[in-house]
């Protein structure tokens, strides 16, 4: 009976992630929709078949990293109270990480669908930045 006292912690803490850095920033979300739309450009752009096939590849991984950036801050930055004050936030995020994915940006070569993302990303950077000055 003693063993499950001994394995109980002393001191309970409570983190937002692995490692509580506390550097989130939807920048970087930005900065890789900012490429997948240049991406889209220079593909329509080009009509060489390599350099096509080398653009898909990585607009879809640039794709990838907006929704993983996405995710991180929709995940771990924004707490219960954001989302309280922000009724609206889960569903950007949805919408966001929608548009990043193969059904949005990650599927299509169509600078539009890539300016929808970059939109999106603005309306959480919004809402971001003004969580960091409550």
């Amino acid at each position: 009976m003693r063993l499950p006292r001994l394995l109980t912690p002393r001191t309970v803490v409570s983190a937002h992630c692995d490692l509580p850095c506390g550097v989130y920033d939807p920048a970087q979300a930005r900065i890789e929709a900012e490429s997948v739309k240049a991406i889209c450009e220079k593909y329509q752009a080009n009509q060489d078949p390599e350099f096509r096939t080398r653009a898909i590849m990585i607009k879809e991984q640039r794709a990838d990293l907006v929704k993983h950036h996405l995710w991180v801050l929709w995940t771990d930055y924004f707490k219960p109270p954001h989302f309280e004050k922000y009724p609206q936030l889960h569903g950007l995020f949805n919408e966001a990480t929608k548009l990043a994915g193969a059904s949005g940006a990650k599927g299509s070569v169509d600078p539009d669908v890539a300016d929808k993302l970059l939109a999106k990303i603005e309306e959480i950077s919004k809402i971001f930045w003004e969580t960091k000055q409550a």
